[in-house]
């Protein structure tokens, strides 16, 4: 994680000119109570009624000059913090993209959401208003401080003792604050979560009439934020009146202290004016204290939370040095591949089979069998316990992770569909090399062109998030029309024609028959869909128990049989077509 102080750094220039500009506003300020002084002593009580003029036009020119300086403070440290926090926050999802696919299995997706808006802002707020803030009134009090022990050093012990009374309970309440901060924003995520879940199930809820369970859970962890959010105001609450107290007395102290000082000649009545002047101009930062501990424990927090995800390291990697294949033939090889997740949980156990360019692989199994695991097992979103895989004779993890998966078309069982035109949907990850009669070309193969035509905006028609509003089939087909527009040499189809009719499934099946040169892996539980496979493997308990063509497996009368028996029925039993 790059750290806070980095990011002051590379923009050094900019916050020291934003604090230059703070320093010379604050000083004009504070040339305020001197001119005040002079009114007193030397035009009220001196009777030096040509001085008046000059003494206003030098408190015309302060204010003047103070708005121009506090401008540019203000707007120097709004520009800068708001660069700052887009580069904060793009290196931080820059990281997340990074990270690997069993990251992503223990993370809920809301926790993400939290960590990339609102901590991101609640770090942003101490960059920019609080931390301009903090620093003014670190400046603000040293220049008041110096002009009142310039003016008389026994009434400025008043005004020190408040400070460091004021400082202390500040700092005690913000060690008291910072685990309350961790906890809201620990609780922030799951709220998060749970909202985000909800809302992208509510389909799934309102078909299961779970809407009173849903409320129910979301209102636990809405009640849990709450309290958090109450416990952090008592502690603002417990120990805030005391600093307010503090600047309300030190004023009156100020005032009466002084008197005593004037009556016995110590100091003149000026210089008590200009004291008076200068102890309401530190009561701000002492009130301001106690609000600025707040933001700044909520900004550490955050920026713990910011670091535990920094701390995650992917655990799939590009080589050092990759194999570049200059032209990505298709072949694909499993050789004696095992699979467990880290917890010991066997997935795939001495898996061998070998795809040779522009041929097809039918995948069948139960559910659990560990189909899918092959296909995430060849992008490398895992990598394999025992064995190796192969891509065109090479193993896979020695070429870079851009060439393998730009290798790759897959249509998964989850269907996933962004919420932008069906044109970018289909041109997804290949932007600007395809042409939109290329996505039109693909559609007509998918056979999509039918329905995206009727739509009123045809191909620039915006579907929902995930493709809502669209059938499951027509989903499925839109995803297949992605997959086919990459051309990409290698193309696997997990399950992707479960929501289609057997006629459109058979036109897709002819679609993948004319594609020569790209290698085919087709995983589904229908035997239309494999049928044409030049080899069939049937796995069970994550190991092949069958493997063979479609008239080999029929013969062979074990699970392959049974599967089409239980598809088919008897009246074609003993038949070998497809």
């Amino acid at each position: 994680m790059k750290k806070i102080s980095t990011y002051i750094w590379e923009h050094k220039f900019a916050y020291l000119l934003a604090v230059l500009s703070m320093i010379i506003s604050i000083s004009l300020d504070m040339l305020s109570p001197q001119l005040t002084k002079h009114i007193v002593d030397d035009v009220i009580l001196g009777g030096n009624i040509e001085l008046l003029k000059y003494l206003l036009a030098g408190i015309l020119i302060v204010g003047v000059g103070r708005c121009i300086f506090q401008y540019c403070k203000e707007y120097i440290f709004d520009i800068t913090s708001t660069k700052v926090m887009g580069e904060m926050r793009r290196r931080l999802f820059d990281h997340i993209q990074s990270l690997s696919a069993d990251f992503f299995e223990r993370t809920g997706t809301g926790e993400l959401m939290s960590r990339v808006k609102d901590d991101i802002d609640r770090i942003w707020d101490a960059f920019a208003y609080v931390g301009m803030l903090m620093i003014e009134v670190v400046i603000h009090s040293s220049i008041v401080l110096f002009c009142m022990y310039n003016l008389s050093w026994k009434l400025a012990v008043i005004p020190t003792v408040c400070m460091i009374i004021s400082a202390t309970i500040a700092i005690t309440m913000e060690k008291k604050l910072d685990d309350v901060y961790g906890a809201i924003s620990e609780e922030n995520a799951k709220l998060n979560t749970v909202a985000e879940e909800n809302l992208a199930g509510v389909r799934t809820v309102k078909a299961f009439a779970r809407e009173k369970f849903e409320i129910s859970k979301f209102l636990s962890h809405n009640k849990r934020y709450c309290e958090l959010n109450l416990q952090q105001s008592g502690v603002f609450v417990k120990y805030s009146p005391y600093i307010s107290l503090i600047t309300k007395l030190l004023p009156l102290s100020v005032l009466l202290t002084g008197g005593i000082l004037v009556m016995q000649k110590e100091i003149t009545l000026g210089t008590l004016t200009a004291f008076i002047e200068y102890s309401m101009n530190i009561v701000w930062p002492m009130e301001m204290l106690g609000w600025l501990t707040n933001s700044l424990s909520s900004a550490a927090a955050s920026n713990k939370k910011l670091k535990a995800i920094y701390d995650q390291t992917p655990t799939i990697q590009n080589p050092e040095q990759p194999v570049v294949l200059p032209h990505v033939k298709g072949k694909v090889e499993f050789s004696h591949v095992s699979f467990h997740k880290a917890d010991g949980y066997e997935i795939l156990k001495d898996v061998s089979f070998v795809v040779e360019p522009g041929k097809t692989l039918g995948i069948m199994g139960a559910t659990g069998a560990g189909k899918s695991s092959l296909i995430h097992l060849l992008e490398r979103l895992y990598d394999v316990t025992d064995g190796a895989i192969y891509l065109d004779d090479v193993d896979i993890r020695k070429l870079s992770l851009k060439q393998l998966r730009s290798s790759v078309s897959q249509v998964m069982q989850d269907v996933f569909l962004f919420s932008d035109t069906i044109t970018e949907n289909v041109k997804l990850g290949k932007k600007a090399l395809l042409t939109d009669s290329s996505v039109q070309k693909a559609a007509k193969a998918a056979q999509a062109k039918d329905f995206i035509e009727r739509m009123e905006n045809r191909y620039e028609t915006v579907i929902g998030e995930r493709g809502v509003g669209l059938s499951g089939g027509q989903k499925q087909r839109i995803t297949i029309a992605r997959a086919l527009a990459k051309k990409n040499p290698i193309l696997v189809l997990d399950d992707s024609t479960s929501a289609l009719d057997m006629e459109t499934e058979q036109q897709i099946q002819e679609t993948l028959r004319n594609l020569p040169d790209t290698t085919k892996i087709i995983i589904g539980h229908r035997i239309s869909a494999l049928c044409n496979a030049d080899e069939i493997i049937i796995l069970e308990n994550g190991s092949i128990k069958e493997r063979g063509t479609h008239k080999s497996l029929l013969a062979e009368k074990g699970l392959y049989y049974q599967t089409y028996q239980a598809q088919y029925g008897t009246e074609r039993r003993d038949s070998n077509e497809c």
